[in-house]
């Protein structure tokens, strides 16, 4: 007599169940792991950066050592910190293409205090916050109460900075104050330095962006505006902060970068590193037109154009080259996120997206 039912017997398929459970669990836990990675806004460009260093790191044998790491590192660092002021303006629906001046202005405000006779890091702040404050000010009250485009008033207090610059310096390099070498230590003499202070700032205004009253208004603001207005949003106070901030923010790299190269240099930052900066905010996943945005992904789009530049320079690509593959770059990922966008809006993602 069989020690099998008839049950069993009539459904053999059924009676060694276990590791086809087992095999179902675990492929049921890696495809909601996958779709809970796809549902961030961030998958895409991490995505990219990593297929991206496993192939360099595979194919370039320089390109895994400590020289290589330091090169991304000093890359990112002046980018990332622009473009966390970008991130807030671009999610509150304008722009800024000025911060690329101020960048090359803030060294010399800051030189023009300390030989005053102000202490280096009391000198550093007030650069900051006068720069801040008179230009984000200005192209914010401009954009907002006169309603001219920030495209349009950004390019055109970008040139007066710059002639301004220009004019103070005799378009003439200078030193680094002797009376501030010693902050050089801490604001980019190190090799880390300057990356760590631009990966500090990021952490902070992702939490300010995603989880503070300023941070909601300012997706409100460029996700809805006339709905912001009428929530009780004051609108034009949250973009000349956010410009107030952009400002800021370059007048930092500037000053950074000065003390990276331990010389303040009229031709330094300029339109060109608002254009680097713009990239890496879209590749990592920013919309132009405002609504959304992440700062984390900033800091991941640049790392991809950082890997991307150091890989190529270690295989001998030369610069006009690389401006192809960098446009190819931009356009590749930006698919690749308007796809997931999609996608998460859909809710074929299992939800939404942020």
């Amino acid at each position: 007599m069989s020690d099998v039912s008839d049950t069993a017997e009539r459904s053999p398929e059924t009676v060694d169940t276990g590791p086809v459970g087992r095999r179902n669990g675990v492929g049921s836990i890696l495809s909601r792991a996958a779709i809970l990675f796809l549902k961030q806004r961030e998958a895409s460009v991490l995505a990219i950066a990593v297929i991206l260093f496993i192939y360099f790191a595979a194919t370039t044998t320089a390109f895994v050592s400590h020289g290589s790491f330091v090169n991304i590192a000093q890359y990112m660092a002046p980018y990332v910190i622009i473009g966390i002021g970008l991130v807030l303006l671009m999610v509150c629906g304008e722009i800024d293409l000025s911060v690329g001046f101020v960048w090359t202005l803030s060294p010399f405000v800051m030189k023009f205090f300390i030989d005053s006779g102000i202490p280096a890091l009391l000198a550093i702040i007030i650069t900051v916050l006068i720069l801040a404050v008179i230009i984000g000010g200005i192209n914010g009250i401009i954009t907002t109460v006169f309603g001219v485009p920030s495209l349009i008033t950004t390019i055109a207090t970008g040139f007066i900075i710059f002639g301004y610059t220009l004019t103070i310096s005799a378009a003439q390099q200078v030193n680094i104050p002797t009376e501030s070498l010693g902050l050089g230590h801490w604001f980019g003499f190190e090799a880390w330095s300057e990356i760590i202070w631009a990966s500090v700032l990021v952490l902070i205004f992702h939490v300010i962006l995603t989880r503070t009253r300023w941070g909601l208004y300012t997706v409100s603001v460029g996700g809805n505006m006339l709905g912001a207005r009428e929530a009780g949003i004051k609108v034009n106070r949250i973009k000349i902060g956010n410009f107030m901030m952009c400002a800021g923010f370059g007048a930092v790299a500037g000053i950074l970068e000065a003390f990276k190269n331990n010389i303040i240099d009229p031709s330094a930052g300029q339109l060109a590193v608002v254009l680097v900066a713009l990239a890496g905010v879209v590749i990592g996943g920013t919309a132009m037109l405002g609504g959304s945005g992440t700062m984390i992904g900033l800091w991941l789009g640049v790392l991809v154009l950082a890997i991307l530049q150091d890989g190529f320079n270690l295989r001998g690509i030369s610069s006009n080259k690389f401006q192809i593959i960098l446009g190819a770059a931009i356009l590749l990922a930006m698919i690749a996120n308007t796809y997931l966008t999609r996608l998460r809006r859909a809710g074929r993602l299992g939800g939404g997206g942020r």
